[in-house]
């Protein structure tokens, strides 16, 4: 007589199909988000524009899809060919993102020279404020500023530039978005950053915390913390492509957002010690991955997103902790405000939503 013996699973396969079933329940919610959203149409401007990226491809090319739902005619190009482009094609806007690090010493030259054929320039500032001791110099050659940093309007406008406007970033919703990932991309707790001093201080509080869970912290000066050794396992000390911080983003129960300090002699170029008070972009392109974000706290965050609603926040270690205890224990209110951010960031804040404001002001 045969004898059925039942075989238990082991409880490391347990916890796999309970990661597993958590994994695919946040998916399926996530996709009918995207699937039931009808997106407000957005007015389209019968102009002309020359779009000069700056390099950071997710926010390039966010910009660049967000020109084409929002402007009849959209070119793309590198500083060096933006002034034979702006003669060849006579745009209404040649638009600059940024204008640092990768730009050509003669670069502000090429944009008096487009100013004098009588076409408008402007200029969208990213790394506000910590490179204003480069920026300071030049915003007044456009005659549009536009910057993500609310503490920068002012400065803006006291060294001389008539058209000043505040102007967010947003997510690239064809890079950052919730999608399936494999089990090494998986985690507890996630931040992608460099390990400037602020962010040191933080995780050397964290440590006794973060030691027993699964952790995954990238970039590059992250060997500067105290127990190293300790969460050495969950460390990569080099910097994560975009396409593989999206993976990490999706496959962590919650992602840390910490913003850097202001003013630092080596890291930063803002002597002037303006002060941070708007959101960094990481902001949106978390919550567009469908994540839970905890966030230090920014000015402007309220205007954006609602902490306990569609974010959280924290404004010391002590309560990072608590609520990192509470989002890991409860799942249903992790993935509650994980969703109710990715739906507001797609109603919201893409870049073709900021482009229309800032079409209607150039073009007022």
């Amino acid at each position: 007589m045969n004898k059925m013996i039942a075989i238990r699973p082991s409880v490391g396969r347990k916890r796999g199909l309970q990661i597993g079933q958590e994994h695919g329940i946040r998916m399926g919610r996530c996709q009918f988000v995207l699937d039931s959203m009808i997106p407000a149409p957005l007015p389209l401007r019968e102009a002309r524009v020359l779009f000069i990226i700056q390099g950071f491809d997710a926010i390039d090319q966010g910009i660049v899809d967000g020109l084409r739902q929002t402007v009849r005619e959209a070119y793309t190009a590198t500083a060096v060919d933006m002034l034979r482009l702006a003669a060849e094609l006579g745009p209404n806007l040649v638009l600059v993102m940024n204008g640092l690090h990768v730009f050509p010493a003669d670069h502000t030259d090429h944009v008096d020279q487009v100013r004098q054929m009588g076409i408008r320039t402007a200029i969208w500032f990213a790394d506000d404020p910590y490179f204003t001791d480069h920026t300071a110099s030049l915003a007044p050659h456009y005659d549009y500023v536009f910057t993500h940093e609310l503490s920068c309007v002012a400065f803006y406008r006291e060294i001389g530039c008539g058209q000043v406007h505040y102007l967010p970033l947003a997510v690239n919703t064809a890079v950052f978005k919730p999608m399936h990932v494999s089990p090494e991309y998986r985690s507890d707790i996630c931040f992608i950053g460099n390990g400037f001093p602020n962010r040191i201080t933080l995780f050397n509080e964290l440590t006794p915390y973060l030691v027993n869970k699964k952790v995954l912290i990238a970039g590059a000066l992250w060997e500067q913390l105290d127990g190293y050794s300790l969460l050495k396992k969950g460390i990569k000390l080099h910097w994560i492509p975009i396409e593989e911080s999206v993976k990490y983003y999706n496959g962590a129960k919650i992602v840390i957002n910490v913003h850097r300090l202001t003013y630092h002699e080596t890291y930063n170029k803002n002597s002037r010690n303006i002060p941070g008070y708007s959101i960094n972009p990481r902001t949106y392109e978390i919550a567009g991955c469908g994540t839970l974000q905890l966030t230090d706290y920014r000015h402007d965050l309220d205007q954006y997103y609602t902490p306990g609603q569609d974010i959280e926040t924290f404004l010391n270690t002590a309560e990072l902790i608590q609520k990192m205890k509470h989002y890991l224990r409860h799942e249903e209110d992790r993935m509650r405000i994980a969703i109710r951010g990715l739906r507001r960031t797609r109603n919201e804040h893409t870049f073709a939503h900021r482009l229309v404001k800032l079409m209607d002001i150039v073009f007022a």
